[in-house]
């Protein structure tokens, strides 16, 4: 069994004072310049900070941070964190009540992702101050993970000379995340016609008709054993006596099989498509394709001069469709995940290793030829304001990083 010198009160302290610099996505520049001096005064020999910033629009770069280490016979390895924390997440105040971390309420605690980086500032003391012998090391921190993984995509990973590493960014804990999806992010507009909802209906075409009529005919949610669909947000409509005649959805189709991702997106796209097509067939006309058929906005049999407007206009659809990420997957035999067992068996500790259904920067880095792991950190009731810490879980974490680095 391994003994690792850990100071528990310093570790919690660290991690309050992370939590409480403020560090929302494209604000990361005050936790950024803390952890520039942090890493300084102990000793890196490198802390270069990028220029992504002209990509991602935050206020500072990503940051990467070298220490040399002393023993030859090990390569070079890496751990990454990000710097950024969703809202609410400014002017957060720390409650400890024993060893559990919350926020006030009022925010998230922002261990999502601090409490990996509170762990690796705890693991450099640890090196540093007992003069432990340990191969060369590069912290890499981003921005902007929480709002498309915008700064592991600008990094130029030629800047790392680490052939492989971890980012520190999962709930749970003794946990290694060997898989995640690939993800499309999909934009979908809905075009109609606006008319005065009580005077002239039969002028307007509804973007939100035809748009219900859309999600009504769609999968969403779990689609198979490796697929899920999602649309999170909507936009449309100026007042309520307005037809709408823009609607605006935002969402996902996440899989760990590039075929069933390109299907179910494409499935997706062709609901849309043929509800537009359709329009204003009646109900006896509609394509069969669809489940419940599309609903013409005018009474079977009813024309006047009303309708001229609607009738002479076609509806349209736009769909955006990015890659948001690649998947990721390991083989428990990979050099990568081969070290972290060795660490779990020299703690003695039982590792699970599990494939996860989120993005994080580790498929950016994966797909960047850097094998990468992601190792669970405790956080709980991430991106919401009941998001918690349990000191216990942290410590843990630190002894396994050490046992990674130092691993014979």
């Amino acid at each position: 069994m391994i003994k690792i010198p850990i100071n528990q009160e310093r570790l919690a302290r660290t991690f309050v004072q992370l939590c409480e610099i403020d560090s929302p996505s494209r604000k990361e520049k005050g936790l950024s310049d803390y952890l520039k001096k942090t890493f300084h005064d102990l000793g890196a020999v490198s802390i270069a900070e990028d220029n992504s910033a002209q990509q991602t629009g935050s206020d500072c770069g990503n940051l990467i941070v070298s220490f040399p280490g002393n023993r030859p016979d090990q390569e070079t390895i890496f751990f990454a964190c990000h710097m950024d924390t969703v809202e609410p997440g400014c002017g957060v105040e720390v409650v400890q009540t024993g060893d559990i971390f919350t926020s006030r309420g009022d925010t998230v605690l922002g261990s999502d992702d601090k409490s990996g980086i509170a762990s690796l500032i705890e693991l450099i003391r640890i090196l540093q101050e007992n003069r432990i012998a340990h191969g060369p090391l590069e912290l890499l921190f981003t921005t902007c993970e929480e709002i498309g993984l915008l700064g592991a995509k600008a990094l130029d990973c030629t800047r790392l000379t680490a052939g492989y590493g971890y980012a520190l960014d999962s709930t749970g804990i003794d946990r290694i995340i060997t898989g995640a999806p690939a993800a499309n992010k999909l934009k979908i507009e809905v075009h109609g016609i606006a008319a005065h909802a009580g005077l002239h209906p039969e002028q307007g075409v509804s973007a939100l008709c035809l748009t219900a009529n859309a999600i009504t005919n769609l999968r969403l949610g779990r689609l198979d054993e490796e697929s899920t669909a999602n649309f999170g947000i909507i936009h449309g409509g100026v007042a309520t006596n307005i037809i709408p005649d823009h609607i605006t959805l935002e969402g996902e189709v996440r899989s760990h099989s590039l075929q069933k991702l390109a299907a179910h997106t494409a499935e997706i796209q062709r609901t849309f498509q043929q509800v537009i097509e359709c329009w204003p067939f009646p109900p006896s006309l509609a394509p069969t394709a669809l489940e419940h058929p599309c609903p013409s906005p005018f009474p079977p049999g009813h024309r006047d001069e009303n309708e001229t407007q609607a009738l002479d206009f076609s509806p349209s659809v736009t769909i955006n469709v990015q890659l948001e990420y690649p998947a990721m997957r390991l083989e428990l035999s990979d050099p990568v995940l081969a070290r972290v067992q060795k660490a779990g068996i020299n703690l003695g500790r039982t590792l699970e290793f599990q494939v996860a259904g989120g993005g994080s920067d580790a498929n950016i880095f994966n797909s960047f030829g850097l094998p990468t792991a992601i190792i669970a950190t405790g956080m709980d009731k991430v991106h919401t304001t009941d998001e918690c810490l349990d000191l216990k879980d942290m410590i843990r974490l630190t002894e396994l990083l050490f046992a990674i680095v130092v691993v014979a």
